[in-house]
């Protein structure tokens, strides 16, 4: 079952909180200037896009989870903040690595999924990540794509990009992402595929 707003504030309160900085409500605005939502939702938590910066594909690379970290970090630009506004654009068909403001622990009886918000959903944005599997912890990588043919979409820092949902799960499991040490475990940047 999913995890309703209740819930996630049980798991705060017991000290098993599963965002930090974690905020008990939905945010929409900061100092009186309009922001896309983040914060505790009625039955997930909005994360924020990092402000530090996104990794970009360079065009006609191909990309490999098996290189060797050397190939990996050539194959990709990491692209610096547009403005004091901390904004970067999207390109038509393209893509891009981030990270979120906030960081994860999932506890050993739950999973996470996360999904797009629908502010960007309705520009063409699709934001891809993997199951969140119990004991993972760390800054979520999160994949972007736009899926628009002619248009460009405009991203922020700071602000609402993605909902992570959290499911209790029916009864104990053998082996955590913990206990395999798992490789994008306590991650704190960007990390690209890796094998």
């Amino acid at each position: 079952m999913v995890l309703s707003d209740m819930g996630w504030a049980m798991l705060a309160e017991e000290s098993r909180s599963v965002v930090y900085p974690y905020e008990g409500r939905q945010v929409r605005s900061v100092n009186y200037l309009r922001q896309i939502s983040w914060g505790q939702s009625s039955a997930g938590y909005d994360l924020r896009l990092d402000r530090r910066g996104i990794l970009v594909p360079r065009p006609g690379v191909l990309l490999d989870p098996k290189w060797t970290s050397d190939q990996r970090d050539a194959a990709y630009d990491r692209v610096p903040p547009a403005t004091d506004q901390t904004y970067w654009d999207i390109p038509p068909g393209g893509s891009a690595l981030a990270l979120t403001v906030e960081k994860i622990v999932i506890p050993r009886d739950h999973i996470g999924i996360c999904v797009g918000k629908s502010t960007y959903a309705r520009c063409g944005l699709i934001v891809n990540t993997t199951p969140l599997e119990p004991e993972w912890r760390g800054h979520l990588v999160l994949e972007l794509h736009n899926i628009q043919r002619d248009n460009a979409i405009r991203v922020y820092g700071d602000e609402g990009i993605a909902q992570l949902l959290l499911f209790k799960i029916d009864g104990p499991i053998f082996t955590s992402y913990a206990d395999r040490q798992g490789k994008y475990q306590n991650q704190d940047e960007i990390t690209p595929a890796r094998v």
